[in-house]
């Protein structure tokens, strides 16, 4: 925000109104400070308590340094940054004292120090004769201290300078609008719109700093295709949907993820058991452990009784167990049919038992899943043919037919 800067030197003058009305002293009474001070009716808040009736360098209203100095240094705390407008200077009115003053400059800085601020104004040009009652310095910046500085550390001098330099500030004010957001003459003009906290400079209205998603003098360009955010140096993420399109201001992906990614700027992947778009989509309970987080493809591989990329076909054919690699037993009361996850038959085929039909009937029995015992009347007792029952060798006497039966 511009501003204005008034300094005072010590002795008599009436400060005239520069039209000033509109604007508001926001160095009044503030914290000042100087490098030396000539007395205790000297000091640097005597520039900034608006009295200034008395201009001579000891009259008692006037912030005055030690003598003989090659450095003199005052400043001004503002309590905060502060957008400025102007500033005015009212130096010491007695010309003999003018020399001293000679080549002084002033800066803005957000710190004491002045070389982190930027130079307002540095007198090139004065002359002992000719430095204004008051000075008046256009200052269009912003920043929380307002340092006036001289030195004669360089030799030679301009001619009309002394070889000693020192403070004599009856008064210094610090002039900008009273509201913020506002520019322009008499402040009548709003900041524009996306300045950053509504500030801008007094003079022009260009912006300190833009709203996130603007750019440019007056804030009044939107960020290029894939950027976003303060000064539009983020990057949109590229696992946006449309890669790099996003929200200007937040980097939001403005038509959600690419399949395997979430979050409001796609930078989290799907979490496990999820995949596709958004992460939307949920992983097949039949996969055997977890899927693709962009396919969906089971990644280790099905479980028992299902196939396919993510596990949604049953087993036909014949087949079971992890992926339907397994064939069902081919002794199964109904050949190669099975269930799907464990592979156990329904029924066994005579002269079989067992869950997949894989054991032979033990001695002395026979037929499907060896439930029917050998007749106790073959020739020789308990034993037949496994899957028929009929005994082998014959019947003992007395008794006929394929297994013995008859008497």
């Amino acid at each position: 925000m511009t501003g204005m800067v008034l300094l005072v030197f010590c002795g008599w003058a009436v400060l005239l109104p520069l039209s000033v009305q509109s604007y508001e002293n926001l160095a009044l009474h503030k914290p000042a400070w100087q490098s030396s001070t000539f007395s205790f009716n000297t000091k640097a808040e005597r520039a900034v308590d608006d009295r200034y009736t008395d201009q001579d360098l000891y009259g008692g209203q006037c912030a005055v340094s030690g003598w003989y100095q090659t450095t003199a240094e005052w400043r001004v705390d503002l309590g905060g940054v502060k957008n400025v407008h102007h500033v005015l200077l009212q130096h010491s009115i007695v010309i003999w004292w003018n020399a001293d003053f000679l080549g002084f400059s002033v800066y803005i800085s957000n710190t004491t120090n002045k070389e982190d601020g930027v130079l307002c104004f540095r007198d090139t040009n004065y002359t002992r004769d000719t430095i204004p009652y008051p000075v008046n310095i256009t200052c269009p910046y912003h920043g929380r201290y307002v340092i006036y500085y001289n030195n004669r550390t360089h030799t030679p001098y301009p001619e009309g300078y002394k070889p000693y330099t020192m403070i004599g500030l009856c008064e210094v004010e610090v002039y900008d609008c009273p509201s913020p957001g506002y520019y322009g003459e008499n402040c009548s003009l709003e900041c524009p719109q996306n300045c950053q906290d509504g500030y801008c400079e007094s003079v022009e209205g260009t912006c300190f700093a833009c709203k996130p998603g603007h750019i440019g003098p007056r804030c009044t360009q939107e960020c290029p295709k894939g950027f976003y955010g303060k000064k539009c140096v983020e990057n949109c993420s590229m696992t946006c949907l449309v890669p790099g399109r996003c929200n200007k201001v937040t980097g939001q992906c403005l038509s959600g993820c690419q399949a395997g990614w979430t979050g409001n700027m796609c930078e989290k992947g799907c979490s496990d058991g999820q995949y596709g778009y958004n992460c939307v989509e949920n992983c097949s309970i039949t996969c055997g452990d977890n899927c693709d987080k962009i396919t969906g493809q089971c990644i280790g591989g099905c479980r028992a009784g299902w196939t396919g990329d993510m596990c949604k076909t049953e087993c036909v054919g014949g087949l079971f167990g992890n992926n339907c690699v397994e064939n069902c037993s081919i002794t199964c009361g109904d050949p190669g049919i099975c269930d799907k996850v464990t592979g156990h038959c329904v029924d066994c085929l005579p002269g079989w038992e067992g869950d997949m039909c894989q054991n032979e009937c033990t001695k002395g029995f026979y037929g499907p899943n060896c439930v029917r015992k050998c007749s106790l009347n073959c020739v020789r007792p308990g034993e037949c043919d496994r899957m028929t029952g009929h005994c082998d060798g014959g019947c003992q006497p007395g008794w006929t037919g394929v297994r013995c039966e008859e008497g």
